[in-house]
């Protein structure tokens, strides 16, 4: 009896603690986006959270980590410790047989992540301007976003269907740059286009940079 309480007591404090954690998250982007990252203060986020300013800094460390964070929060949706290539979504990309339906079906997802998390992006991305603590998080988005282009890019050559002669680096970058968050505020934030136009778009011309002409 005694280990199945010490069980339930770890489960409940880590739950306790993810949970606290989750409204540490959310309290930041409520704030962050309502106000500003130079304007939010980790004093306030922690009142919001009805948390100690303290345990932030011990959680975070900085300011800047807790962005990062709740950009990881708002582009998955969740705090699942589950990555992002390995949810069903991405799953179902992996396991598709043709290469345009591939691209459309991982263009669809992304849109649904750019509509979650394209506030904290151009967020981090503009407040580097005026923060020195945010550049490294900035280039940190930039790199993971080309680390996960390239392994998406491996996976389409793989299938031997991409236009004759195209790179490794050629798909990776075409990939990188047509999913950037600046293309979704052009069209979508600015321009007033839906998402469901925003994504048709997208596949299209993904498709037409990296495969053949279809017959």
């Amino acid at each position: 009896m005694a280990d199945v309480k010490r069980n339930y007591d770890a489960t409940s404090r880590r739950e306790r603690a993810q949970q606290r954690r989750r409204d540490v998250v959310v309290a930041a982007q409520e704030l962050f986006e309502a106000d500003g990252f130079q304007a939010t203060t980790i004093s306030a986020v922690a009142r919001r959270a009805g948390v100690s300013a303290e345990s932030i800094y011990k959680g975070f460390g900085t300011k800047a980590a807790l962005a990062k964070a709740v950009f990881d929060f708002v582009i998955a949706g969740d705090d699942y410790p589950v990555p992002i290539a390995q949810r069903p979504e991405l799953l179902a990309v992996q396991h598709e047989p043709d290469v345009r339906r591939k691209i459309r079906l991982y263009v669809a997802g992304l849109v649904d992540r750019q509509q979650r998390s394209a506030r904290v992006q151009i967020l981090i991305r503009d407040g580097r301007h005026g923060d020195e603590t945010l550049r490294e998080t900035w280039q940190t988005l930039l790199d993971e976003r080309l680390i996960g282009m390239t392994m998406f890019g491996r996976h389409l050559l793989e299938t031997g269907d991409l236009r004759p002669g195209i790179t490794l680096e050629e798909v990776a970058d075409v990939l990188w740059t047509y999913i950037s968050v600046e293309l979704y505020e052009l069209l979508v934030l600015l321009r007033g286009w839906p998402p469901e136009r925003y994504a048709d778009h997208l596949a299209s011309v993904i498709t037409t940079a990296i495969c053949p002409p279809s017959v």
